[in-house]
């Protein structure tokens, strides 16, 4: 029997599985709490755009709810959704999906991540992906039976995941890697060459790659490679994108797979009877942001490029550490030289100075001695964040 603070049995605490049980609330929930219940607080911890979805996007939606598109889609999502989506995944990445059954629209990359880790993976499989990642991964393997397998990375080698240290993590239950490139919340892009290699592994072994590539888009100065593009990867991949980052779509909750067909009906199963289909107004919002969105999207692409540049140089002149990101919209500074843990920092920087940022060890093990830093905000609060962070650090530095 559990025992609650006061040292009382906790007779509710029993009825709750032990695999949901053995789960740590999410980290960056916490500091979100927090900064519910303060004023004039400059937040770098949201990690969505700060611009509105484009108009002719939301037009589209409200046009669908005036006609009264109200009703439920089929279970894999429209039909004219998923014609555009493979047309799209043709023309940009010379990738073939057939509309009725490789492909499923979800709700967000979120439960896209779900039902890929309860569709494949059986009780005590493991799934090996790097750490830091984003907050979501190992939680779902969990939940889905499965024991999540950390590789570390690192700043010094660009928080880039190798083939040597997946391989020798490989064991007799390996069933998958999982992969976040562009990642957060480190903002590391993957070269193409590191990516094969991986991919090598996994043919070798085979395994399946499950690839969320839902910062594709958000890429500054070096290519993207979609993992199932490279060679005999498009049959063990199952990729996973949406419309939130790229398309300023966060509250919509559309997202995608993309897989063999065996696979998306596995997931489609689950989905079936969990969700059965996504927000019919947002999959009508994504049909035209595929069609006709490209322009909306580079804009953005540019603008958070120019905040990437100020943040991270804005970092390394007030003695964070900066690796520099090339793609997402994160910055991952180091703050070791303030000799404090990333909870520390993240809590006292909020309370003293009113700018909230994500402790690293949220992402992690491999997170801690960092904070993230999201730049999707305005310059103006960015550089003012900065300032209150200088004073800070100046506070607080340790050596």
């Amino acid at each position: 029997m559990t025992i609650n603070p006061q040292g009382q049995p906790n007779k509710y605490r029993s009825l709750i599985s032990q695999r949901v049980e053995q789960l740590s609330p999410s980290g960056i929930r916490h500091f979100f709490d927090l900064l519910a219940s303060m004023e004039g607080v400059i937040s770098l911890g949201v990690g969505e755009p700060d611009f509105a979805t484009p108009w002719h996007i939301r037009e589209a939606a409200i046009y669908s709810i005036e006609r009264g598109y109200t009703m439920y889609t089929s279970n894999l999502g429209m039909p004219e959704l998923r014609e555009v989506l493979s047309r799209y995944l043709k023309d940009t990445s010379n990738l073939e999906y057939k509309p009725n059954s490789e492909l499923l629209i979800t709700v967000g990359v979120s439960e896209a991540l779900d039902l890929a880790m309860r569709a494949v993976i059986n009780p005590g499989d493991e799934v090996i992906m790097p750490d830091p990642a984003y907050v979501s991964y190992s939680p779902c393997v969990i939940l889905a039976g499965g024991i999540p397998v950390m590789v570390p990375t690192s700043e010094e080698k660009n928080f880039e995941l190798s083939a040597a240290d997946i391989e020798a993590r490989l064991t007799s239950k390996t069933r998958a890697i999982l992969l976040g490139y562009p990642a957060n919340p480190t903002g590391a892009v993957m070269p193409e060459n590191k990516l094969k290699q991986i991919a090598e592994v996994a043919r070798r072994h085979n395994l399946l790659i499950v690839s969320d590539e839902i910062y594709a888009k958000l890429v500054y100065g070096v290519p993207q490679t979609c993992l199932a593009t490279l060679a005999g990867m498009k049959e063990r991949t199952i990729l996973l994108g949406g419309f939130s980052k790229a398309h300023a779509m966060t509250g919509w909750r559309i997202g995608y797979a993309a897989a063999k067909e065996e696979i998306i009906s596995a997931m489609t199963k689950i989905h079936q009877y969990t969700i059965m289909s996504a927000p019919t107004m947002g999959q009508v919002a994504a049909i035209e942001a595929l069609k006709s969105s490209e322009e909306s999207a580079a804009e953005m692409v540019e603008d958070y490029n120019r905040r990437r540049l100020v943040i991270v140089e804005g970092l390394n002149a007030i003695g964070l550490s900066c690796f520099e990101p090339k793609g997402a919209f994160y910055a991952f500074p180091s703050i070791k030289a303030t000799g404090m843990t990333s909870e520390e920092f993240a809590e006292r920087l909020l309370l003293e100075e009113k700018v909230a940022v994500v402790p690293g060890n949220a992402f992690g093990k491999g997170g801690e001695g960092h904070i993230r830093c999201c730049y999707a905000t305005s310059l103006a609060d960015i550089e003012e964040a900065l300032s209150r962070m200088r004073r800070f650090v100046d506070k607080h530095r340790a050596f």
